[in-house]
């Protein structure tokens, strides 16, 4: 009979600390990004929903200047706003400028960019990653421009990476260029699923992450070399030259 209660308080008690730590009752918070192997490869992947998180593109502040980092642009929120997640958010120039299609606050900024060439970007065909009316999409550029998607925030990079639920065509299972590259897809519950390597990577190996493992049907390449990532859950604050676009997400009031 004692040992009975004494059986029934200690699992009392444990129940009571699983209760407190969130091991039990309701499901714990899912942190947005997390580490993940595919492939015998490193990444970090992080999930948003655009239905209730606010994502957002960032290029220059109110001195019409390029942010350039993830730090410019925590420092650039509203009182009582958090800069949560960060990445470089597409091509840009020397200037840093983006290199093809930009909107941010629903006004478009730079002009898509149709234009052939020898560089990653011109490697039909590529993309854009919007977000508009609580939805996330990555869309083929010429599709984009013929639907003309209501879009609070665009930004135009290439290559796709997957498109309808296949590899670009012109990506080779063989290719052996190795770089660190960051990229954004769509999954099938609609959510913006960032992606970057924690190594260098092919671009099959990249492309075949969002396919085979993340569940994106189309996901767009944004850069490679100089990838960055901003996520303090992760303790990542990544270094790097100064940035064009960049894509983030802010916690807070609106």
């Amino acid at each position: 009979m004692i040992l009975a209660i004494l059986k029934s308080a200690r699992a009392a008690i444990l129940m009571s600390v699983l209760s407190l730590l969130g091991l039990c009752g309701a499901p714990a918070f899912a942190a947005p990004c997390v580490d993940m192997a595919q492939g015998g490869q490193s990444f970090t992947i992080c999930r948003f929903d655009p239905k209730k998180d606010d994502l957002r593109l960032f290029w220059r502040g109110p001195g019409g200047d390029p942010f350039g980092s993830f730090e410019a642009v925590a420092g650039s929120l509203k009182p009582g706003e958090k800069l949560i997640f960060g990445m470089n958010g597409g091509m840009y120039d020397d200037t840093n400028a983006p290199v093809g299609l930009y909107i941010e606050h629903g006004v478009e900024m730079k002009r898509a960019n149709t234009r052939g060439g020898a560089a990653n970007f011109h490697l039909k065909p590529n993309g854009v990653f919007f977000v508009g009316g609580g939805q996330a999409g990555v869309w083929e550029t010429s599709r984009f421009l013929a639907a003309r998607p209501a879009a609070d925030y665009a930004t135009q990079s290439g290559p796709m990476l997957v498109l309808n639920g296949k590899i670009h065509p012109r990506i080779n299972a063989d290719g052996t260029s190795a770089k660190l590259r960051n990229g954004v897809g769509v999954d099938h519950d609609g959510q913006a699923v960032f992606a970057i390597s924690n190594q260098p990577v092919t671009f099959y190996q990249f492309a075949s992450l969002f396919r085979d493992k993340l569940g994106c049907d189309n996901a767009l390449f944004l850069d490679g070399s100089i990838s960055a990532l901003y996520a303090p859950e992760l303790d990542r604050d990544d270094f790097t030259l100064p940035m064009g676009p960049i894509v983030g997400v802010v916690a807070g009031a609106k």
